[in-house]
């Protein structure tokens, strides 16, 4: 990440350095990413950078696994975020808005690598379940009937426009980000250097709560907090959300 100092070179030097010194491809079955970090910050992996993990795959027979649990479904203006790269991938982990959190995960990849196993080697706990499965078709009829896909794009446009306006009026608030709904922002105690201030990210979402509101704070330094709202919030239940959270980083800062 170039906010923190490092650059997508440097990334992927270091991924080639430990194929070569520490970890032989041969002996190397998958590179597992999400294509937008969750509990790691909302970072979203640049097309560039997901193309070339699919180009080092592709060198030494290695699969690329992505994990779309928390960014498929529409949270990201597309059904699943890989899309957005145009990178596609062996395996796809899915679950959550799968079936709108009726338990229910999937496992989805290319008849090659999902037929290697041989018939009756796959299973999983929650795959099987006739509520779940009928809750998941229910799903994909919703996505088709109400334009899931554009609400979430547009919803992401609200937020990263509120974030902007925020950045310019807090001092504390920096990096301002999204892909579609799934959103964030940090709270930092200089934007200089992008110091990252968890103290004030665990404060916000303490306040937020007092005042009814629940908050998400994630990332390597604990100071990112992200947004999981429905993509299906109504206008000013969202409004009513962004508000509290104004006031709160007001009362705060």
């Amino acid at each position: 990440m170039p906010y923190h100092g490092v650059s997508e070179d440097e990334a992927i030097r270091g991924l080639k350095m430990t194929l070569k010194t520490d970890a032989n491809p041969k002996d190397t079955a998958a590179i597992v990413l999400e294509p937008v970090l969750g509990e790691g910050g909302f970072y979203p992996a640049s097309t560039s950078f997901l193309t070339k993990i699919r180009e080092i795959c592709d060198e030494h027979g290695i699969l690329m696994i992505i994990d779309e649990v928390q960014s498929g479904f529409g949270r990201t203006g597309k059904m699943f975020a890989i899309e957005h790269s145009g990178v596609e991938p062996d395996i796809m982990t899915m679950a959550k808005s799968m079936a709108d959190g009726m338990p229910i995960s999937a496992i989805v990849g290319t008849d090659k690598v999902m037929d290697a196993s041989g018939p009756n080697s796959l299973g999983g706990t929650y795959t099987g379940s006739p509520t779940a499965c009928a809750a998941a078709l229910a799903v994909m009829d919703v996505f088709e009937e109400e334009n899931i896909l554009e609400k979430s794009q547009a919803l992401g446009d609200k937020l990263a426009k509120r974030f902007n306006d925020w950045a310019g009026k807090f001092d504390c608030i920096d990096n301002v980000r999204n892909m579609g709904s799934m959103a964030a922002f940090e709270l930092v105690s200089n934007k200089a250097d992008h110091t990252p201030n968890a103290e004030l990210a665990a404060a916000l979402c303490k306040k937020a709560r007092e005042e009814g509101l629940i908050l998400l704070s994630c990332g390597m330094y604990g100071n990112t907090i992200r947004f999981l709202m429905p993509v299906t919030i109504q206008d000013d239940v969202l409004n009513e959300g962004l508000d509290i959270i104004e006031s709160c980083l007001e009362s705060l800062t």
